[in-house]
């Protein structure tokens, strides 16, 4: 499992098609390190004993164009893996057929997804929507599981958020970035060890002995970047653009695992083992000299759709005009 530090998209000014360029460089960055994972720890071997398809998924794939990138590298790298797999090519082998399951919520737009697949792929594709909280897929039947910059989203937002008498009520903020209250943290983290035992657990149904899991979360300045947003909406409210009550009731389902909480929920569940884990500093002119505007719109192509639903569109936008300003 490797670690470095979508939802709903359409084709709009801020989807993720078009403002997912810094997902595009993490994917980028860390994919030596995935084929390293590929050759060196994959048994192939037995994971095609018994046929000669290798299944592979890709959880929390939005639209693309990112997830084509991801899949075919992966494709390349388990190609080279079964070939060179004894040091020897050898040319009377068939290479094997691959077949990948791109999953997302049943709220993505699979109709982009699909309309925009490769033509020259080298893999069979097919959709399958639902939560990767849960289980997606028969038992053993997938070979190779991959999940880039999607496992911060929680299932749900934590209940003790919403309930004004609890001491994690969460007033003013709208995720746990810039809480002063260790129970709203607390809450988060809670919620997010709930969410991997399940995942971890369907996963752990679903993956064939000797199979993979690659697992990566987008870089954690998103927080800073949070915490001017809902500090934009608090001046909305000061300024009586906006009620009080609505920003209170709205939290983020998202929390960035560090390592420490990824090893603690890996360790916890037992089912599965950390073959390699690292931080991961991109270093690319887009990452390191992203400026606000381009930070906010990669944010927003994530989660528009949260924030349109609850404070519509028109303080949405605000919203994200005055946070380029604030954190400028």
């Amino acid at each position: 499992m490797t670690t470095s530090f979508s939802m709903n998209a359409g084709d709009g000014l801020y989807s993720y098609s078009k403002n997912s360029h810094l997902q595009n460089e993490i994917i980028d960055g860390v994919k030596e390190m995935v084929r390293d994972a590929i050759i060196r720890k994959l048994d192939i071997k037995t994971i095609l004993s018994s046929s000669n398809t290798i299944y592979i998924t890709e959880l929390g794939c939005s639209v693309g164009p990112n997830t084509f990138s991801s899949m075919q590298h992966i494709v390349e790298a388990l190609k080279d893996k079964y070939l060179y797999q004894d040091q020897v090519i050898d040319s009377t082998k068939s290479i094997p057929e691959f077949q990948i399951f791109f999953n997302d919520q049943v709220t993505n737009d699979f109709n982009t997804l699909f309309r925009s697949l490769p033509v020259d792929r080298s893999y069979y594709a097919s959709g399958v929507p639902g939560s990767f909280h849960g289980r997606l897929f028969p038992s053993r039947s997938i070979h190779f599981a991959h999940c880039s910059c999607a496992i911060h989203w929680l299932s749900k937002i934590p209940k003790e958020l919403l309930d004004k008498n609890s001491p994690a009520w969460n007033k003013g903020l709208i995720a746990y970035a810039g809480a002063s209250n260790v129970e709203i943290v607390n809450a988060y983290v809670a919620q997010f060890e709930r969410d991997m035992e399940m995942f971890f657990n369907a996963r752990a149904e679903e993956i064939v002995p000797g199979g993979m899991m690659v697992l990566f979360t987008p870089f954690s300045g998103y927080l800073r970047l949070l915490g001017f947003f809902g500090s934009s909406l608090m001046d909305m409210v000061n300024e009586g653009k906006l009620d009080e009550s609505l920003v209170d009731s709205f939290n983020l389902p998202m929390y960035f695992p560090s390592p420490q909480d990824m090893t603690k929920v890996v360790e916890k569940n037992g089912l599965f083992s950390i073959e390699r884990m690292e931080l991961i500093n991109i270093k690319s002119n887009l990452v390191d000299e992203a400026d606000a505007k381009t930070l906010m719109m990669s944010l927003r192509s994530s989660i528009e759709g949260v924030i349109i639903n609850h404070f519509g569109s028109k303080i949405a936008e605000e919203a994200c005009t005055r946070t380029i300003l604030k954190s400028e």
